[in-house]
């Protein structure tokens, strides 16, 4: 019994503030949208890929051994691809009015599982640069890697390309307003049982009986201003009835 009394207490606390839930929801969607789309500098993605593969030799096309070493390389060509000696060439190459540190905040460098092909990407909020940027970067690394590494086993898979109607990776302004509706209504209802708990008001009778434990034998009911004026229309008529049969 007491859990369906709690649960309808719930219920009826969430239909009293129901105005107040959907008022922060609908403000924080408003919100969410208008920084989604008219504040935030869309930022878009390139990506090229490099292939590690087998050094010029004379050993066998397939070599486990060396593709394996390969493989384990790929940690340390990732740490080289976001060294100074290479993005100061790529910063001095294209002119960039950038430093390293800043130009290695845009570059992101992985590889899939067991795989010798990494992937090179480059975000900025202009998709051409972006391009660009990815591009020469995979450049001077195949260029300078068998300096740096004595090795010559790094060729340019895919370069990057800009797509006519390239679209932004970020912002995402219907997931933002997606998450901005969930986080509103949890913040609307966390207020609103919050103001029913602070609220310790009687309103109802039904509140008094559960207070005191007793059953209200009587109560009062609230007059309008209209109900009012109509009483009073109505003992003015019945006096004036009464004042003309007295007479």
């Amino acid at each position: 019994m007491e859990e369906t009394i709690s649960l309808r207490e719930l219920m009826e606390t969430l239909q009293k503030r129901i105005r107040l839930i959907i008022l922060i929801t609908l403000t924080a969607v408003l919100v969410s949208g208008a920084v989604s789309f008219f504040l935030l500098t869309p930022v878009y993605q390139s990506s090229t890929q490099l292939l590690v593969n087998q050094s010029k030799s004379e050993q066998p096309a397939y070599n486990p051994g060396e593709i394996q070493t390969n493989l384990q390389l790929i940690n340390t060509y990732t740490v080289i691809l976001k060294s100074p000696a290479i993005l100061e060439k790529v910063i001095s190459d294209l002119d960039l009015d950038l430093n390293v540190s800043q130009l290695t905040s845009k570059i992101t460098v992985g590889s899939e599982n067991e795989s010798q092909v990494m992937n090179l990407s480059v975000q900025d909020t202009d998709p051409k640069l972006a391009a660009t940027i990815a591009n020469k970067t995979a450049e001077v690394f195949q260029n300078e890697i068998p300096k740096i590494m004595n090795v010559d086993n790094v060729s340019i898979l895919a370069k990057a390309e800009v797509g006519e109607k390239q679209a932004p990776i970020k912002p995402k302004p219907f997931l933002n307003i997606a998450i901005a509706a969930v986080v509103g209504l949890m913040i609307g209802v966390g207020l609103a049982f919050l103001l029913e708990f602070l609220d310790n008001t009687i309103k109802t009778e039904h509140e008094v009986e559960k207070l005191l434990g007793v059953p209200v034998l009587g109560s009062i009911a609230r007059i309008s201003e209209q109900d009012e004026k109509k009483a009073s229309r109505g003992l003015e008529r019945n006096s004036r009835v009464r004042g003309e049969n007295v007479g």
